[in-house]
């Protein structure tokens, strides 16, 4: 992933600065100009945030006055798109609400559309939804038929319940079927960006609600096309992950009822800090008939609080004939890493056949020397 400055850097609000100062003759532009000496430290969120704040006290005057001067610059000569539109959008939607108006809302939703497609309203879109949900809502709906992707998509993303780098909705998480309008109307979309985007919703919304996910996912492999089931998997994803049976039975992947498991078999059980877990399993199925197998393991990790905790991670999808043995091997590493920490003691792994975990093999990860 970029670094903040790569995205909204010191380039970015020179280049917002040149294209208000084109449109907005006579605008001394103080605050922005300060801005930019004040983006390194903060956030990539922070970061638009503070030059939303500089646009919104350069530009003081009412809504409709701003929402001009925004389409003038993107109209304008200069370039008006890519990073600088995040703050833009956001100083849009700020504006509309302190105003308070219907008309000014639905200006702003408006121009949220409009500009979307020079990078993405996704981030704006969650303050004007949490200002008057069921209003954003009803325009957010008439876009699932629009003609432009990124419009599309913008009904999709801009309404995820855990968008990333974005503020929570609280109405999303309080009412998780209030998005399922859109996402449903989506799912067969023609653009392949537009899908992706119903997934990762669909995703989103199991973290929290995984019966309406797969009752979801149900309804729209009952009318599908042909993109719906890779749909319906990447949209299933954390659920076949954490084993969900609903989720995995949807999928094909029943609980396997005839298959041995030897293992996992570990080359040692004392690990170094920093080193590496070798295990190796024999599985067989012992049905007449042929078994489909995701198999995935789980590492179960030492807490700072003495307890473990596990955390799932992909092997492969596979399917038997009958009497037929495969015999896999991993090796897992336990190299020190930005985002996961680790502490020394007992530790433990194990496989998961189809959501169905088969037993522990404990190994001990030794302290760092």
């Amino acid at each position: 992933m970029p670094f903040a400055d790569e995205l909204i850097g010191d380039h970015t609000a020179k280049a917002l600065i040149k294209a208000v100062a084109a449109v907005a003759t006579g605008a001394p532009l103080t605050a922005l100009c300060t801005a930019v000496g004040e983006l390194a430290p903060r956030s990539l969120r922070e970061r638009s945030d503070l030059l939303r704040d500089a646009l919104l006290h350069d530009l003081p005057g009412d809504y409709d006055s701003f929402a001009r001067t925004i389409r003038a610059a993107q109209h304008g000569r200069l370039p008006f798109s890519g990073w600088l539109i995040w703050p833009v959008t956001s100083a849009l939607a700020a504006k509309a609400i302190d105003d308070g108006g219907s008309e000014a809302f639905d200006d702003a939703m408006n121009a949220l559309a409009e500009l979307t497609s020079r990078l993405t309203s996704e981030f704006a879109i969650r303050a004007l939804l949490d200002h008057d949900f069921d209003r954003a809502l009803a325009t957010i709906l008439t876009w699932t038929d629009s003609p432009d992707e990124d419009v599309r998509r913008l009904a999709s993303e801009g309404t995820r319940p855990f968008l990333p780098w974005a503020k929570r909705v609280p109405a999303i998480l309080a009412n998780p079927r209030a998005t399922l309008p859109v996402i449903n109307a989506l799912y067969r979309d023609e653009s392949e960006y537009v899908r992706r985007s119903v997934a990762n919703h669909l995703n989103d919304l199991s973290r929290q609600q995984p019966d309406i996910v797969v009752e979801t996912a149900a309804a729209w492999l009952a009318d599908p096309d042909e993109n719906t089931a890779r749909q319906v998997k990447n949209g299933l994803r954390t659920l076949i992950k954490k084993g969900h049976p609903a989720a995995l039975e949807l999928l094909g992947f029943a609980r396997p009822t005839n298959i041995d498991v030897v293992g996992p078999t570990l080359a040692a059980t004392r690990i170094p800090f920093g080193g590496t877990l070798s295990f190796t399993a024999t599985i067989t199925n012992t049905a007449t008939v042929p078994t489909t197998l995701v198999i995935d393991y789980i590492v179960h990790h030492m807490k700072a609080n003495g307890t473990q905790r596990g955390k799932t991670f992909k092997l492969i999808t596979t399917t038997l004939a009958p009497g037929e043995e495969r015999e896999i091997s991993r090796e897992h590493s336990f190299r020190e890493i930005t985002t996961r920490r680790y502490y020394p003691g007992a530790h433990a792994v194990e496989l998961q056949l189809n959501g169905a975990p088969t037993g522990k093999a404990n190994f001990t990860l030794m302290p760092k020397s």
